[in-house]
């Protein structure tokens, strides 16, 4: 059957011809809606929103748009709604200054704004374009620096420059889609790149990643892995580079410089009662690892995702998604 007669079939009530013509844009949505909302929990209640409200109002859908633009139309008043209930998520750098490594650790927040990691390989991100005059390409457009930045936005202009530059909707779309005007669309598409051009780091990842080959890449994961391994702090801070930068959410504190790192990694993660071990992922775009910690059955269980951020063939951030459950999304195994 062609889309016309799936959606003709579904409006009449057919649920499988429905989630037929729906699935192709599943991971896509759940793209957009994690770029809005930061939260890989958060992005999966709004796709599942999103489909509920597509299938009951799509004797509504005329046709007048694409079926993507329909959909994306729901999505991003979802994610909009969303947002109005809750702060919007950061990183701990943008949350507090650095920690003193001298001082205690402090314990990880109870009501926890933190963002997420993403996992692309999972969800199936390439390196193309979303439409002609997208401005990102898909995985850049999920690196952490940039999810981090558009989490600064004011939601409308959110909304705007993810389906403006991300998605490649165009100016008239975008504005039928919020509501509004092509000119405020493109007002508040100005002001969404002077925010965004002041937090996004001068090189993105996915150009660092392309300037060193893959036998370059292996050799950085096989390094940090080994030293994760061998306990190895020596290891792990010769790696970074001198202003490099440790986060661990949801513990609020983190340190910057390799002084600071190697002083919280020696007195806390290696005190010689800890034991890890580290299997390469893939997350936003970026090199990744997933952390297993020795448990007193003797098992290494699972304790959260660290996403590196390169700055040459250095690692310039180091941020651990420290928690657990995050690993199965992953598709990593229960026990390293």
């Amino acid at each position: 059957m062609t889309d016309a007669e799936l959606i003709e079939a579904a409006i009449a009530g057919n649920e499988e011809a429905f989630g037929e013509v729906v699935e192709p844009h599943r991971r896509a949505l759940h793209a957009h809606c994690y770029r809005m909302l930061g939260s890989l929990q958060d992005a999966e209640d709004a796709v599942q929103e999103t489909l509920l409200k597509a299938w009951r109002g799509l004797k509504r859908f005329e046709g007048r748009s694409s079926l993507r633009s329909w959909l994306y139309t729901i999505a991003t008043n979802v994610c909009l709604r969303a947002i109005e209930r809750r702060p919007s998520r950061v990183l701990p750098i943008d949350y507090g200054r650095p920690g003193d490594p001298h001082e205690p650790v402090l314990r990880p927040l109870v009501e926890s704004p933190w963002m997420e990691p993403y996992p692309d390989e999972q969800l199936g991100l390439d390196e193309s374009l979303a439409g002609p005059e997208a401005r990102y390409e898909q995985r850049e457009s999920i690196e952490l620096a940039f999810i981090a930045a558009l989490q600064h936005l004011p939601a409308r202009q959110r909304a705007v420059l993810i389906l403006r530059d991300v998605l490649g909707f165009s100016g008239a779309e975008v504005a039928e889609a919020l509501e509004t005007t092509p000119a405020s669309v493109y007002s508040a598409l100005q002001r969404a790149h002077a925010t965004l051009d002041d937090r996004r780091p001068d090189r993105s990842q996915q150009a660092t990643l392309h300037s060193l080959d893959d036998e370059q890449l292996k050799r950085i994961v096989q390094r940090y892995v080994d030293a994760w391994a061998r306990s190895d702090v020596g290891a792990i801070v010769g790696m970074l580079t001198e202003t490099a930068t440790l986060a661990m959410p949801p513990i609020p504190s983190w340190y910057r410089g390799r002084d600071a790192i190697e002083m919280v990694l020696s007195r806390v993660v290696f005190d010689g009662t800890r034991s890890w071990r580290m299997l390469a992922t893939s997350a936003n775009g970026q090199l990744a690892v997933g952390a297993y910690e020795l448990d007193a059955s003797g098992v290494y269980a699972p304790h959260g995702v660290t996403v590196l951020t390169l700055k040459g063939d250095q690692i310039d951030e180091i941020t651990h998604f420290r928690t657990p459950a995050l690993l199965e999304r992953f598709g990593l195994p229960a026990r390293a």
